[in-house]
């Protein structure tokens, strides 16, 4: 990709409710050229018309293809109320135009899940370093499960085995090729991490109970840029909080999840959803909800602000949260 940022959100008409309670939700983006100091206007990519909405947009970028997928959750309130279909829209031209939405439900759900409330996470899935392509589906009555693509985007496979517990998910790769999943835990107070060593057959779950969380999703990568890129250093934003969204703070990991350090506060105010990405210049991006989902900001920071390396020739703050005005989403 060309180092632009793009943002995607849910553009909610009428009211605040999720998918499964609004009958007017698109998918929206903005997109920034200048590493988040300045933003494109409003684009809808994705605008059904009223009755039926789309919802909760990730993304995935395919390095091998340069094709960004975006994928949305979708209900026709008015012909199968409570019915959810998981879609993708895709750009060859780094978020500029967006193909028709290409429905998947029947590759990445089973047939007696129909009336299921299944949804994909919002924020971002991942490609593996042989080429996958690679997201988490969850399933309230059965499970989150990983599914994914081997053949960029032809065709796409769902993990048979469950993750429990497990609400929404993200998902990376670790150096030997393991999958290691940190999920929302709801109701626990805590998040959990699953490891597969067999693309999804098996998984073992720990409780992460340094890892306080009131039940939010969160943004977990793995940081690939310069001389970090094999030394397995994690990086996760979430809430530092047990019972409340507030205060959302960012944790790294040198020992590929084993252990956490202790987390540096990005924001002590009301917070919510978030997701990271890595910037052109090796800084860390990170977009997120704030103010009881009345702003939607942006904000970077440097791996020697998180990992407390002194360097007094490197940027040692956090910068400067912006808005990115506009733009309205609620959970």
């Amino acid at each position: 990709m060309n180092g632009d940022l793009i943002v995607a959100i849910d553009e909610r008409v009428p009211s605040c409710g999720d998918l499964k309670w609004s009958r007017d939700i698109n998918i929206v983006i903005r997109r920034s050229d200048d590493g988040g100091n300045s933003w494109s206007a409003i684009e809808r990519v994705v605008d059904y018309p009223l009755g039926k909405s789309a919802s909760d947009p990730s993304m995935i970028f395919d390095r091998t293809t340069n094709k960004i997928f975006l994928f949305f959750n979708y209900m026709d309130h008015d012909k199968e109320k409570d019915i959810y279909y998981l879609k993708y829209v895709t750009s060859s031209d780094n978020g500029m135009t967006w193909s028709k939405p290409v429905d998947i439900t029947n590759q990445i759900s089973k047939p007696g899940w129909k009336k299921d409330f299944k949804f994909i996470t919002s924020g971002r899935g991942i490609q593996t370093k042989r080429g996958d392509l690679l997201h988490s589906l969850v399933n309230l009555q059965n499970g989150t499960h990983i599914f994914g693509s081997k053949d960029h985007g032809k065709t796409w496979f769902l993990t048979e085995t469950p993750l429990q517990p497990g609400n929404e998910s993200k998902i990376v790769e670790l150096k030997d090729g393991t999958w290691m999943v940190n999920s929302r835990a709801n109701s626990e107070g805590i998040r959990y991490s699953h490891i597969s060593s067999n693309e999804g057959k098996d998984w073992l779950t720990k409780q992460e109970n340094d890892l306080i969380d009131p039940g939010c999703n969160a943004s977990f990568i793995k940081y690939n840029y310069g001389k970090y890129k094999r030394k397995g250093l994690l990086i996760l934003s979430s809430i530092n909080n047990s019972k409340i969204r507030k205060e959302i703070v960012v944790r790294y990991s040198l020992d590929e999840g084993e252990s956490w350090s202790k987390p540096k506060i990005v924001y002590s105010g009301e917070a919510a959803y978030s997701s990271m990405t890595i910037l052109k210049n090796g800084e860390i991006g990170l977009f997120f909800e704030k103010d009881n989902y009345t702003k939607n900001v942006f904000t970077s920071f440097s791996l020697k602000w998180l990992l407390d390396i002194a360097d007094t020739s490197d940027f040692l703050t956090l910068k400067r949260i912006k808005p990115v005005d506009g733009i309205i989403l609620y959970r």
